[in-house]
């Protein structure tokens, strides 16, 4: 049984499809690369299995797996007055709630989330103060608290430096090692082939998926290109 089934899905805003008619599942305990052009639908289809958008027709299934999910950081308000340990904690929201106090286990788990991505003794500065490595950090120590099974990562380490490059993506191969599902939209094609061993590449609609080293290919990403290119804003709402 596959830990996520989309089934003609279609997403878009205002009715314009940005994924459309997507037929496809990703396996139980799978590490798995999504590419495909700006504009590709690629964040759009993470927000799709989250739940935070709604099919425009289709049906995505997850099997009452638990999903955690790091958005791309341009999506966070660092300006928000909260400091590094109560972000971190609200990875606990679906065992405490927002208003319960966190036990002292849960203090403990946090602390070594902190430790797992680098940053213990950063507990009560504040997130406005962090770099924007040391920020990813952060969101991927609350990622650790979420204990999902299912893991989707918008642009994990684009914009940090490389030192937490390395240290964020041995996480990532710890969760895949623990058996979690792991699915990443990535640009550094380098990387993908290295550490990924499945991708989809998408424009849109699925254009290949697979292992990686059969999908992404030079005729695919062209393919991709091209449909992307194509994509015509002005085009009649989809016929989902």
């Amino acid at each position: 049984m596959p830990v996520i089934a989309l089934k003609n899905l279609t997403l878009g805003y205002d009715r314009h499809p940005a994924v459309h008619h997507l037929d496809m599942s990703i396996a139980r305990g799978s590490l798995t690369a999504v590419v495909g052009p700006n504009g590709a639908g690629k964040s759009t289809l993470l927000k799709g299995i989250t739940g935070s958008l709604r099919p425009l027709s289709g049906s995505v299934n997850l099997q009452d797996h638990r999903v955690a999910y790091l958005p791309q950081q341009a999506e966070i308000d660092r300006s928000f007055p909260i400091s590094v340990r109560d972000l971190v904690a609200m990875g606990l929201w679906a065992e405490i709630g927002p208003f319960r106090a966190v036990s002292r286990a849960q203090a403990q788990r946090i602390e070594t989330a902190l430790a797992a991505v680098g940053l213990t003794g950063f507990e009560r500065r504040s997130i406005a103060a962090l770099s924007g490595g040391q920020m990813q950090r952060v969101l991927f120590a609350r990622l650790l608290l979420q204990e999902a099974e299912v893991i989707l990562l918008d642009e994990p380490f684009t914009a940090i430096d490389a030192r937490t490059a390395v240290d964020l993506l041995q996480i990532v191969k710890r969760w895949h090692g623990d058996g979690r599902t792991v699915l990443a939209v990535l640009h550094d094609l380098d990387l993908v082939r290295a550490h990924f061993p499945e991708t989809l590449v998408i424009a849109r609609e699925k254009i290949a998926h697979g292992q990686t080293g059969e999908v992404l290919t030079a005729e695919t990403l062209f393919k991709a290109r091209q449909m992307c290119e194509a994509f015509d804003d002005r085009a009649a709402v989809c016929a989902a």
